[in-house]
């Protein structure tokens, strides 16, 4: 039997190696390769050729096409770093300009629609995730990067190696939630489906963790299942726990560091969701006396 290996031309293997400088995630890298491929099918010749005309005539291109403006400013970025970085002709960008993303309020789920959400997952490692998604706001890649040794029971937290941004921090870690954590591991070390000091959550092979897309698939069914019509994916329970949070009167400027935001406006979306706290306003019109 023969295999075929990809020949990789020196641009594409400095792009690479540029990229692998700078240890971007492996998405990322991925992403900004197939953003100067399209663009050279575009071009039709070699992209170290492009001009600045070249480019502008690309963005066009992609508006024409119906291009969201996240995929549009993900081009733009994929490709300012092939023409900056990896050629340092910045100046081939000067008419490269990124779209405006209109803002987009969160959905979130009742409380009540959140515990409907977690009871209809088919299996104790699938309600155990969500609940630890919505007890701790943590993203789905870092939901299913966790390891048995994350736990720390003394200090009730949950230990998150290299989250978004390559930043550890530690998440909260209530006693409803350890208890659904020592349930899952009695089980799944009975199985034998839990490796000592492997994954929390791990796949069909326990040396793998479960991977975003099963579990993201795992809520789609819950949803369904529990008659829940709202748009739902696992960020919605990380936009649910932040909301609820918030409803429950602690500090925001906490809740920015249990998500892990860098900035405070990020978190300050949350306010606009945040319902219980709307319906304690007292409106000027309640105040007006009748003429």
């Amino acid at each position: 039997m023969t295999t075929s290996t990809e020949v990789i031309s020196p641009l594409r293997q400095r792009m690479i190696d540029d990229m692998r400088m700078r240890r971007l995630a492996p998405k990322t890298q991925e992403g900004y390769l197939r953003v100067v491929r399209q663009f050279t099918v575009f071009l039709g010749r070699s992209p170290d050729t492009a001009t600045v005309e070249d480019l502008r005539r690309y963005q066009l291109h992609l508006v024409d096409h119906g291009v969201s403006p996240v995929s549009l400013n993900a081009a733009i970025t994929g490709l300012k770093f092939f023409f900056d970085t990896t050629l340092g002709r910045d100046d081939l960008m000067a008419k490269m300009h990124p779209v405006y993303l209109p803002r987009v309020l969160p959905v979130v789920l009742s409380r009540d629609e959140v515990g409907r959400l977690i009871a209809a997952a088919t299996n104790l490692k699938h309600q155990t995730a969500l609940a630890v998604a919505y007890g701790t706001g943590l993203r789905v890649s870092e939901v299913v990067s966790l390891k048995v040794g994350d736990i720390d029971s003394e200090r009730m937290t949950l230990r998150v190696e290299q989250g978004k941004g390559h930043k550890d921090r530690y998440a909260m870690l209530s006693p409803v939630l350890l208890e659904r954590l020592r349930v899952w591991w009695r089980v799944a070390r009975a199985q034998g489906r839990m490796l000592d000091g492997g994954w929390l959550f791990p796949g069909l092979n326990p040396i793998e963790p479960l991977s975003a897309r099963q579990l993201n698939r795992a809520i789609h069914s819950a949803a369904l299942a529990a008659g829940i019509e709202k748009r739902v994916s696992m960020h919605t329970l990380r936009h649910s726990f932040a909301t609820h949070l918030l409803e429950q009167k602690v500090d925001i400027r906490v809740i920015q560091v249990m998500l892990g935001h860098k900035k405070l406006e990020t978190t300050a979306l949350y306010a606009q969701v945040a319902t219980d706290i709307l319906r304690e306003v007292i409106s000027p019109l309640e105040n007006l006396h009748p003429a």
